[in-house]
């Protein structure tokens, strides 16, 4: 039969406000009323009953006036407060719970077992909203006995004991069967049909109703065989589906199913069940099958880093960080290896054409090894953005793409070790005229990216001594494009790595600053000294010993004309600074010469070494090797250097006899009057000199110091430590700027024994002590 809603509201409403009133009234009446026999008061009770029944099966026009509740509220009192034996409260407090039993069993009870499926289901949500409509009204009726006589014998309050009832009674012989129900209708669901979820919700409740407020009987009547159902149906699904899809099919599937039983808890389950359900969800989705997804065939995680694809990867990461660290943590591996490997292609193919291209200028090779450094940026910010993107900035993440770059950009390409190559790279982007044509904006922007590369190499010095070589000769030589962007550079450096990774290459730029002041005043200098004007320009940079690389001196005789300038210039420092004394390196020197070429006079750009000795053909149109190396008192490499570069190289501004291109000291030189040439300025260079060697043996020298510093700080502080503790302390210190060899660090604590420093400790073995 379909049954209508209840209109009780306000009939419930006016009882309840009538609760006092009542208790007034029947006071009132107390000393002087009649004594009201049990059976005869429990004659209006049952009328009552009667009544409440016709109304829960929604009879038209049936309801409770107020006048009938308060009539049957006060017959209940009365037979609470007459005397002893005429006192029924706990006859009242029995038969209350009889009559909601006789109730049940004669009328919940055969409709219930009418019902199957979605209909019992039906049944049991209607009749457990009857029953609490009618433990709602006979609580109001026996309101005095809840009141007084319960309270006072600590007994079941009313409504406890009737919805206890229906629990008992009603619930229990189904539950399991109810539970089974509500599971396959959520299984149905899950394959796309359409359920009555509101009806679940009801059933819901009923179980969090009948625990009065305790989840427990929620939990063990239905929660643990939804979850194995819901266990059971996942794993199914999982077996087909790693059968049938590929890994980004898979995934989209469980992630959509999985949101689905979020929603499912959202819409009629409790919240408590949304953290089991999804753990178990997920179990069987996704913990059980790690390996068999992201090993895909053609689909797996190496394939979807290969082909770029940043959704499904995004969703892999969704996905797999449900389950950390068991799923996120293959990925990692999965994303490190690829990047790895993206890195050493690179190399290799950085290498390839290197040997490919070893008999090209050398224009073309450093063209190349940029073109790799280039590359590489690329690949870095590539990844960093998948790691920031795709893996949500995930430290798991960033440590990944971090190893990977460690072993990457501690590869050698061609010869070439990653420091010098990103120093060579960032030379050309401040060096004026660079391979590099970029905008201030992206010059600064690869600066950054070529510092974040730095913080993966273990060789961090050697980047900072070929930059600061490299640096050296951008400002003594102004090649530099914009100092601004060379201070931009330092500040970046020192903000990765400290002070005393720019400390030096900060001084060198304050010289060049200082420099310049001091060349205006030099010039003022001059000018105002009548009739001694050397009648040379002279142009000089003063450096600050310590701060710059160690450059090659070599002494020479210079011509007269330079003589003059030389002693000017000492003359005017020493006016300045008395007590700072110069040294010149005329190797770095540059000057301008003027050749008068029978053709046509042509303007020389030469080092100070190839001026003096251009200079000596003014006396003599015909010098021998050793003649040559008499005059200028120069060494016996840097004077075939300089003879090959004017005789033997591209502008033969010498003659040589015998014309070959290899100088010995038999060969006679002439001044070639000849000579001529397209342009009216040429730069004559020098043969390029093994710059690499000196920077390795600079730093090499510098870590045996370093190591020797830090392994006297650690003794100092320790004064007694093993070798191997010492060892590992010391290679932790000097981590920051490289990574030192053990050997080195055996060989510098044994020349600190031999040096008294330290000695062996004689009663521990492997120890050493300090020696103060």
């Amino acid at each position: 039969m379909a049954r209508k809603q209840h209109g009780q509201s306000a009939a419930a409403a006016a009882a309840a406000r009538s609760v006092n009133a009542a208790d007034a009234d029947a006071a009132g009446q107390h000393h002087g009323r009649k004594i009201i026999e049990l059976e005869e008061g429990w004659k209006e009770m049952v009328e009552g009953f009667k009544k409440l029944e016709r109304i829960l099966s929604a009879e038209e026009g049936i309801g409770f006036t107020s006048f009938e509740y308060m009539h049957l509220y006060t017959t209940i009192y009365n037979m609470c407060t007459q005397k002893t034996p005429f006192d029924y409260s706990k006859q009242l407090y029995d038969r209350y719970q009889e009559k909601l039993e006789k109730y049940i069993n004669d009328t919940v009870m055969p409709s219930m077992k009418e019902k199957h499926g979605e209909f019992l289901l039906r049944e049991l949500d209607q009749r457990w909203k009857d029953h609490k409509i009618m433990v709602r009204w006979l609580s109001r009726f026996f309101h005095y006995l809840d009141r007084y006589f319960i309270s006072r014998k600590s007994l079941t309050p009313l409504k406890e004991k009737g919805w206890n009832c229906f629990r008992d009674l009603v619930f229990m012989e189904p539950k399991t069967t109810v539970t089974t129900i509500v599971t396959r209708m959520i299984d149905e669901e899950r394959e796309g049909q359409i359920i009555d979820r509101t009806l679940l919700k009801n059933v819901r409740d009923i179980y969090i109703e009948l625990g009065n407020g305790d989840l427990t009987p929620y939990e063990e009547d239905f929660v643990v065989a939804f979850l194995k159902s819901t266990a059971d149906y996942y794993s199914k699904k999982a077996q087909t589906w790693i059968l049938e899809d590929t890994c980004p099919e898979y995934m989209i599937k469980a992630e959509e199913y999985l949101q689905k039983e979020k929603e499912r808890v959202e819409h009629y389950l409790h919240s408590s069940t949304e953290s089991k359900l999804l753990e178990v969800a997920q179990r069987e989705l996704l913990t059980n099958h790690v390996d068999q997804i992201l090993t895909k065939e053609n689909s797996g995680c190496k394939v979807l880093l290969r082909d770029d694809k940043v959704e499904d990867l995004s969703r892999m990461y969704r996905l797999f960080n449900r389950i950390k660290p068991v799923g996120l943590t293959p990925v990692s591996k999965f994303f490190k290896q690829h990047v790895t490997e993206e890195g050493l292609y690179l190399v290799q193919q950085a290498i390839d054409a290197a040997i490919s291209k070893k008999n090209e200028k050398k224009d073309v090779v450093s063209a190349l090894e940029l073109d790799f450094v280039r590359k590489m940026l690329e690949l870095h910010d590539k990844y960093y953005a998948y790691v920031i993107g795709c893996f949500q900035d995930d430290t798991l993440f960033h440590k990944a793409h971090k190893e990977a770059f460690e072993v990457i950009c501690n590869k050698d390409v061609a010869g070439c070790t990653s420091a010098e190559l990103l120093a060579s790279y960032c030379d050309s982007i401040l060096r004026k005229g660079g391979i590099e044509k970029l905008s201030d904006e992206s010059i600064e922007e690869n600066l950054e990216k070529v510092v974040k590369l730095l913080t993966y190499l273990s060789d961090k010095d050697l980047f900072v001594e070929f930059h600061r070589k490299k640096l050296g000769r951008r400002l003594l030589f102004d090649k530099g494009g914009n100092e601004e962007h060379e201070r931009s550079m330092l500040s970046k450096l020192k903000q990765y790595f400290g002070g005393q990774f720019t400390s030096k290459m900060e001084g060198m730029l304050t010289d060049i600053t200082k420099s310049r002041e001091q060349q205006v005043k030099y010039e003022g200098y001059i000018a105002g000294l009548p009739g001694s004007n050397p009648g040379v320009d002279l142009n000089v940079t003063v450096l600050t010993t310590g701060y710059w690389p160690t450059y090659k001196t070599s002494e020479i005789n210079l011509p007269s004309e330079m003589v003059h300038c030389v002693e000017a210039y000492k003359d005017f420092h020493n006016d300045e600074w008395k007590n700072r004394k110069l040294n010149w390196i005329y190797s770095l020197g540059n000057c301008n010469v003027l050749g008068l070429f029978e053709p046509k006079k042509i303007e020389l750009i030469v080092t100070t070494y190839q001026a003096a000795l251009l200079l000596l053909f003014n006396d003599s149109d015909r010098l021998s090797y050793s003649e040559i190396v008499t005059q200028l008192k120069l060494t016996d490499d840097d004077t075939v250097r300089v003879l090959h570069s004017l005789s033997c190289a591209k502008y033969k501004i010498l003659n040589k006899e015998p014309s070959n291109r290899t100088i010995s000291p038999s060969d006679v030189f002439e001044f070639n009057s000849k000579f001529t040439d397209k342009m009216r300025r040429i730069k004559v260079q020098l043969p390029p000199s093994d710059e690499k060697k000196k920077v390795i043996d600079d730093v090499n020298k510098d870590r045996r110091f370093a190591i020797d510093a830090s392994l006297v700080r650690i003794m100092k502080s320790r004064k007694v430590s093993t070798h191997q503790n010492l060892v590992a302390e010391c290679v932790e210190q000097l981590s920051r700027m490289f990574k030192p060899d053990i050997k080195m660090i055996k060989r510098r604590i044994e020349d600190l024994i031999t040096r008294e420093y330290l000695e062996r400790d004689q009663d521990a073995v492997n120890s050493y002590r300090y020696l103060a």
